[in-house]
């Protein structure tokens, strides 16, 4: 194995992210030191379940914690290094490609400084690998075969990563025409005790708008054995799908769309414009407002079979065109737009927003409705959580943006617990960590100002990763 003189140690401060104060500091210490060792429970992410299932050993270092990662790779490309490098997109590398590719992230680090990603890297490297070096172009090489060496041991196969993370429950997302066969597969071997659960994604089939929506139908018939020649039929396939996928562990179902304008059609208009979408004939403001009626029909599926309902809206997917027609979706280029839930969201809740048993998690990548629209949803309905931070906001001064404006007015108890929300499975561990310690930065804050009872506090940072997904997300 190369060798690199430890020029640049990389040393993790037990300290990181806490507060500066000293006596703010050390109440955060016992407070983290409660949590830090606790099970993860990660209810809604994107691992794939067929890594677990089949116990697949990673192949190599860029593969698994760099072209799979589109918070790492999207920073790259930014930089002016092509996606083409770093096997974007489920594109196979060559023999030597996987060493040049990371090599450009060491040559590229310094882009990564004040971002979730270099803690996230960071803490993957030291407490995963081992590796005492900062990642830099002198100590790539060696950084590389270190973890090659160490992916070639049994002990980093997933299963084995999921025992030594403390991964107490996985889920994954899933199309609602999969067979869920690896699920089954997890689920019946006695030897696995993590609980890997699906989820019911279903976008691309309530969007009639899509190029090949009829295709879609055909497909969902297929595994639903529900004719979906009609509306009704379509409604029953995917009432069918959703037991399915219940049968098989799921707890929720997961949506992003560009808005949560919610709006509930008569049957007969609702029929008219499926027969228009798969007739190939719907036009944008119809394909539109069936969209919108079907997200109040997936929360009435809700109330009736129990599945918790994840809405997050507000992204422009695929914004460069010429990316997603070489690499596909997912490759970086999803971005952020605003969001308006209050009005949008009103004629559901005012169907279902007090239905026993219905529970909405609403996430944003818009902040500004923290305070004015998510936290007093979820301080007047009982159906209604504020979903944690995600994606562009799950880092460190939006997390605690977030605390801040939503606390005050739905408290702790009304959102849902830290969603880690990844792709990159061995970053679970240090993204629950960053949560647990900010989590208890602010509750020692709290204490230091006299709002709190340091008891109180410690109890409320157990629940944030115990009680309170456990409730939320019905586990």
């Amino acid at each position: 194995m190369t060798t690199v003189a430890p020029s640049r140690p990389l040393a993790l401060d037990p300290d990181r992210l806490l507060p500066v104060e000293p006596g703010t500091r050390e109440i955060a210490r016992r407070l983290y030191a409660a949590v830090a060792d606790l099970p993860i429970i990660s209810p809604h992410g994107h691992v794939p379940p067929a890594w677990l299932a089949q116990d697949t050993a990673f192949t190599d270092p860029t593969s698994l914690l760099l072209a799979p990662d589109h918070y790492v790779f999207r920073l790259l490309h930014a930089q002016g290094v092509p996606l083409g490098d770093l096997g974007v997109g489920g594109r196979p590398l060559t023999a030597d490609q996987p060493r040049r590719a990371w090599r450009l992230l060491a040559e590229n680090w310094k882009s990564f400084r004040g971002t979730p990603s270099r803690f996230w890297m960071d803490s993957v490297l030291a407490d995963v690998f081992g590796v005492t070096e900062r990642l830099a172009p002198e100590s790539a090489d060696g950084i590389f075969d270190r973890i090659a060496e160490a992916i070639a041991d049994p002990g980093f196969r997933p299963r084995a990563l999921m025992d030594r993370f403390g991964i107490e429950v996985l889920a994954t997302t899933d199309d609602p025409v999969d067979d869920l066969r690896d699920h089954r597969t997890l689920r019946d071997d006695t030897s696995f005790t993590p609980r890997v659960v699906p989820t019911f994604r279903p976008d691309r089939y309530l969007e009639p708008s899509r190029a090949g929506f009829a295709d879609l139908m055909t497909d969902l018939a297929r595994a639903s054995s529900v004719d979906t020649g009609s509306y009704a039929g379509y409604l029953a396939a995917l009432e069918d799908r959703r037991r399915f996928f219940k049968a098989n562990g799921a707890v929720s179902s997961d949506h992003s769309h560009v808005d949560v304008v919610t709006l509930s059609l008569d049957e007969q208009e609702a029929a008219r414009i499926y027969d228009a979408a798969l007739r190939g004939v719907v036009s944008p403001s119809e394909a539109t407002a069936f969209r919108r009626h079907m997200l109040v029909e997936m929360a009435r599926m809700a109330t009736e079979d129990g599945l918790v309902m994840t809405l997050h809206p507000g992204v422009h997917r695929n914004h460069h065109t010429p990316t997603l027609e070489r690499f596909g979706p997912d490759t970086g280029h999803d971005i952020p737009t605003t969001v308006e839930f209050t009005r949008g969201l009103q004629p559901l809740l005012d169907r279902f927003g007090t239905a026993e048993g219905f529970h909405l998690i609403l996430f944003t990548l818009d902040e500004t409705v923290f305070s004015r629209e998510i936290a007093p949803l979820a301080g007047f309905y009982p159906s209604v959580y504020a979903g944690a931070p995600w994606w562009f906001l799950d880092a460190p001064e939006a997390v605690r943006r977030f605390r801040g404006a939503v606390t005050e007015t739905a408290g702790f108890y009304r959102t849902s617990g830290f969603i880690d929300d990844t792709r990159a499975f061995l970053s679970i561990p240090a993204r629950h960590d960053m949560s647990r310690r900010l989590d208890s930065g602010y509750l020692a804050q709290l204490v230091a100002e006299h709002r709190l009872d340091e008891d109180e506090a410690l109890e409320t940072a157990v629940d944030l990763v115990t009680t309170i997904p456990r409730k939320v997300f019905k586990l």
